[in-house]
């Protein structure tokens, strides 16, 4: 049941009510008598309770583990890769050097 805000039109005398939304506004004031109207209020903020609503709650800890295992792993292979990509090419380098030198020395 939510709680409304109401104020005085004669007195500025401002209160709160518990209703139910289904009941009547209130129409009197209970210090003056006098004609009340119900403001209208920005509300409550929504309160989450409990896990899993942020980020590092939805996840176990074991899957967050072998996620961080699983990209050290990946990084490591992209190393290797790289490395035999450069060894490679040191060789192709080599290789078409050696032809050159060959001929200069049979000149």
């Amino acid at each position: 049941m939510p709680t409304y805000e109401y104020e005085c039109r004669k007195c500025s005398h401002t209160f709160e009510q518990f209703q139910s939304m289904s009941e009547e506004p209130l129409k009197t004031c209970p210090k003056c008598g006098g004609k009340v109207r119900r403001l209208i209020g920005g509300g409550t903020g929504i309160i989450f309770k409990g896990s899993g609503f942020y980020v590092t709650d939805s996840k176990k800890a074991s899957s967050a583990a072998t996620a961080t295992s699983s990209q050290t792993k990946s990084a490591k292979a992209d190393k290797a890769d790289k490395a035999d990509k450069a060894e490679k090419s040191e060789k192709t380098e080599k290789s078409a050097a050696s032809p050159a030198k060959a001929k200069e020395e049979s000149a």
